[in-house]
């Protein structure tokens, strides 16, 4: 490009601020270089000020850039004031790059990506131009360091010897840099896809402000980087980006494409009577049954509002929910089906995930330069805003398990390993699934004690469903028709598209699939989903609110007795305040009315049949799920232990665990339960054998 043209491009940015940006860059002026150090200035505003300025930028980033931080410096500021090292960051590109779709065409271009921040580095200073200092004569000379390469003088410039040199660090100029790995987002992906990712260096003013797990839009020029070290080097370069402006979103399904004519679908659907219904039969079709799991999973999907209170605080919007059942009963292929139409899914499975993969992870790798340590975000984060679905939850280690409470309840994951000190957003729904204690519901236990979960975690999850495989002559033979149906039209469908010359047509295998096809399309219900998270946001009507209340008093009236025990505590009440904004949702209706508060109503009250009532009275009790102990249960632990403490003095020996259990028969008290509660206190230790069946209490 010719001198003239340079000059006459400096002048074209100088009008354009002039024109556009005249008030930033005085307020810059004002703010340098303490405040701010760098002029943001939008895509679309350049576009409109110069079309082939606009595109030429795109085409030569760093000639541009280099034009506009000079006529940014020549600019005539109202205060005294050099910008001498302030930067032009261009943002808001008209079209992303999909990171997979990154090719050679695209190096040394400005692209804009979007995705979520799986590793970060700390922000170091970099060196820019090193002052050597020689040790012989003291003489300094100055090298730039502009590759990636560290520089070394050759010779010095005073004595024209080799050194020795030694780094004048008063003397050299540093900057702050840091390097980030951008990972798609889990949404953008289909079919199973490993998610790819870009390397992205940012400097000075934008580095320190994102952590692991933001989704952002990053503006950079692509440059090249050879594969192989030393002497073994290859012929395939990597791609990684020098980052310009890094923005931070907070939208929601970015990546998503919801066209005009999907949301008439979607406003059209949704006015339909019975789309409840409809939403249940689009979830896993090929399993049988299980509607009102089926219709908890559609509301965990839509998820209840997120409400920011004036003093700061937060309250989730998110449901979690367990379901705990049988072998062979679909847990597994009901979750899968969620994250296959979840609009933003991470799907893990109990055995394979450790503590550090679900939260965060600080890691020591090549990454940073110079094996710094790195926060690598674990899936709980990777899943932030969407839905973290871990199967097999029972066969995780209980210490890795414990590190979900905090995601679970406070939706954020702190870090502190390796002098990393961080939090990380993970505001997820949890779907798990798990199996009981021994694999299988005995029928003869209660389901309370047969669940392996610490109480913990258990009293986080807003519903749980026992999922018990009893054989019933009508059930099972509606479900066999159902599966074999379901493999017989899998079965033409295969056969139609694997032969080259069929003899069924399109018509049969449709006929045959009608039954098991999902009634609203999965593309479809995820733009739909999609749709209802962004847009709507319901508020509760008078009637729904009193009938939730009703619902909540009436339970916990039946705790209001002295020896009763307590029916559910508040955060049920959370809960169904969630699952009937969800239900509202599903309508995109502005108001949570009447019928939805009864619809979750019964959902939970189905929920806490299960699960919530203390099996020997049949009363509602809210410490079964959230201490594993029933009030009966922790009174025939007291009155055990009294009975021991009793008799114990009357014996040198200790209590004779006979003597024990005929007193506690004598009292009410099953024989074989009390037996059971006393390998309870010797497993606690608070009962203990002195000799052979006598029992002693600490």
């Amino acid at each position: 490009m010719a001198r003239a043209e340079n000059t006459e491009l400096v002048d074209r940015f100088e009008q354009f601020y002039r024109r556009y940006y005249n008030d930033q860059v005085g307020e810059l002026a004002q703010q340098y270089p303490n405040e701010k150090r760098s002029l943001f200035i939008d895509w679309n505003d350049l576009y409109r000020y110069d079309a082939d300025i606009a595109d030429d930028y795109l085409a030569q980033p760093q000639q541009l850039q280099e034009y506009a931080e000079e006529a940014l410096r020549l600019y005539d500021l109202p205060v005294d004031v050099s910008l001498g090292q302030a930067h032009v960051r261009l943002q808001g590109l008209p079209e992303h790059t999909d990171i997979r779709a990154i090719r050679a065409r695209h190096v040394n271009t400005m692209v804009s990506v979007q995705g979520i921040v799986r590793k970060a580095t700390g922000v170091r200073p970099k060196i820019q131009e090193a002052a050597f200092e020689c040790q012989r004569c003291g003489t300094l000379t100055l090298i730039p360091q502009s590759g990636g390469d560290f520089q070394e003088p050759h010779e010095c410039q005073g004595c024209e010897r080799q050194g020795p040199f030694r780094i004048n660090f008063d003397q050299s100029e540093f900057i702050d840099s840091q390097k980030l790995r951008v990972q798609e987002s889990p949404e953008g992906l289909r079919g199973g896809e490993t998610p790819q990712s870009i390397d992205i260096n940012i400097e000075d003013d934008i580095t320190g402000n994102v952590s692991p797990g933001d989704h952002v839009t990053v503006t950079g020029v692509l440059h090249l980087e050879q594969q192989g070290s030393g002497q073994e080097k290859s012929a395939v370069f990597d791609v990684y980006m020098d980052g310009v402006s890094v923005v931070i979103e907070d939208e929601e399904f970015e990546d998503m494409d919801i066209t005009d004519e999907d949301k008439e679908e979607i406003i059209e659907l949704s006015d339909e009577p019975d789309i409840y219904e409809r939403m249940v039969d689009s979830i896993a079709p090929a399993i049988y049954g299980y509607e009102q799991e089926k219709l908890a999973m559609i509301l965990q999907l839509f998820s209840g509002v997120t409400k920011h209170l004036p003093d700061g605080s937060r309250i989730r919007g998110d449901l979690h929910m367990l379901l705990i059942g049988d072998p062979g009963t679909g847990k597994s292929q009901m979750i899968s089906y969620i994250q296959h139409i979840a609009p933003r899914s991470v799907y893990t499975s109990g055995k394979g995930s450790s503590s550090a993969g679900l939260t965060a992870a600080a890691v020591r790798d090549d990454f940073g330069d110079g094996q710094q340590w790195t926060l690598e975000a674990g899936a709980l984060v990777l899943a932030d805003k969407g839905i973290a679905a871990v199967d097999e939850l029972d066969k995780m280690n209980p210490d890795d398990r414990s590190a979900m409470h905090e995601g679970l309840e406070q939706q954020k994951i702190s870090v502190s390993k390796a002098g990393i000190n961080a939090t990380l957003k993970s505001r997820c729904s949890l779907l798990g699934a798990a199996n009981p204690k021994y694999g299988r519901f005995d029928q003869y236990e209660p389901i309370g004690e047969q669940i392996d979960l610490e109480p913990a975690l258990i009293s986080r999850f807003d519903l749980i469903f026992t999922v018990t495989d009893k054989p019933d002559p009508d059930h099972d033979s509606r479900l066999a028709e159902h599966i074999l149906q379901t493999n017989f039209a899998g079965e033409l469908n295969t056969q139609r598209t694997e032969i080259s010359a069929p003899d069924i047509t399109e018509e049969q295998v449709e006929s045959q699939t009608e039954e098991v096809a999902p009634a609203i399309d999965a593309e479809l219900l995820r733009k739909y989903i999609a749709y209802a998270k962004s847009n709507v946001y319901p508020t509760m009507t008078e009637e729904a609110r009193g009938a939730i209340r009703d619902f909540y008093v009436d339970l916990r009236s039946k705790g209001a007795d002295e020896d009763a025990p307590v029916p559910v505590t508040a955060r049920k009440l959370e809960a169904l305040v969630r699952l009937a904004e969800a239900s509202a949702r599903v309508r995109l209706s502005d108001t949570v009315e009447q019928k939805d508060a009864d619809r979750v109503i019964e959902i939970v009250r189905s929920c806490l049949q299960d699960i919530g009532v203390d099996p020997e009275t049949g009363q509602f009790d809210a410490d079964v799920v959230e201490t594993g102990t029933s009030k009966s249960q922790r009174d025939r632990i007291k009155n055990i232990k009294q009975l021991i403490a009793d008799i114990e003095e009357e014996y040198d020996e200790g209590a004779p665990v006979e003597v024990v259990l005929d007193r506690a028969d004598e009292i009410g008290m099953d024989p074989s339960k009390a037996e059971h509660e006393i390998d309870k206190l010797k497993q606690k230790g608070e009962v203990y054998e002195p000799s052979t069946d006598h029992l002693r209490t600490t």
